[in-house]
């Protein structure tokens, strides 16, 4: 039987050597540009109520069910005012202190009115469907102002980020809220660590489907193809604070129904 300290050196090894791999190349290699999903005018928007078995992840008082992503424990310190709360740059993602499986989450955000940048540089943040990691390792719904602003097509607002674009852009402009109503099937490991199932999602942008019951090639990964490296269960979910200098978004009435 080899040492277990040749074993642990071994697999340090063969980390760092795959950690290496997923970092070549640059990001641009992974963005896609088109097709350009059509515009679609929506109609009256869903902001009803959560349903009576939901957990309220926030109801416009406190941020109780949410932690700083980096700093597990820590209360998380974005701000609240007048029943909503905003991204504070500079402090960090948060994410949920509790983790979970399949799910129906509901979100509302909104772009500020006075939103500037363009690209990604304008109104970006994002939902990470399952957090599997400190800052923003997971798997990543895009938040960005998607109206009138031209970016990667797998980047813009309701894509599984550098993997799908969406199927349609009913994006609002910016001052206005806006929905998620996201379906999340969360991924199955075998005991080897192999997928057994992966993740899938279906997403409804201001009641718009922008992913159908899509199958995801694994965590967002910003540089280099997406793949299942690593098994995990139940897993918090996560808003990013995102490093661009656009003015930061807003978030309210959040929930979450267990599946």
């Amino acid at each position: 039987m080899k040492p277990i300290t040749f074993i642990l050196t071994a697999l340090l090894t063969t980390s760092c050597y795959m950690a290496s791999a997923q970092n070549n190349g640059k990001p641009e290699d992974t963005e896609v540009w088109e097709p350009i999903p059509k515009s679609v005018v929506t109609g009256k928007l869903n902001f009803a109520k959560a349903p009576s078995d939901a957990l309220i992840l926030f109801d416009g008082k406190n941020l109780d069910e949410w932690t700083m992503t980096d700093q597990l424990g820590a209360a998380a310190s974005w701000p609240i005012e007048k029943g909503i709360f905003t991204v504070k740059k500079g402090t960090g993602n948060i994410q949920t202190k509790k983790s979970f499986g399949n799910y129906q989450l509901h979100l509302e955000f909104r772009i500020p009115k006075n939103i500037s940048g363009t690209g990604q540089g304008r109104g970006n943040s994002g939902l990470f469907l399952a957090a599997i990691g400190p800052g923003d390792a997971g798997y990543e719904l895009q938040i960005l102002d998607s109206y009138n602003n031209k970016t990667y097509v797998n980047g813009m607002a309701g894509s599984i980020y550098k993997q799908f674009i969406p199927l349609a852009n009913p994006a609002l402009a910016p001052g206005e809220w806006q929905t998620y109503d996201v379906s999340w099937t969360a991924p199955i490991f075998n005991a080897d660590g192999s997928v057994a199932s992966p993740a899938r999602v279906t997403v409804l942008f201001n009641g718009v489907t922008v992913q159908n019951n899509t199958v995801l090639l694994g965590p967002t990964q910003y540089i280099g193809k997406p793949a299942y490296r690593v098994k995990h269960g139940a897993s918090p979910i996560k808003l990013q604070a995102h490093g661009d200098k656009s003015e930061p978004i807003s978030f309210r009435n959040i929930w979450i129904r267990e599946l």
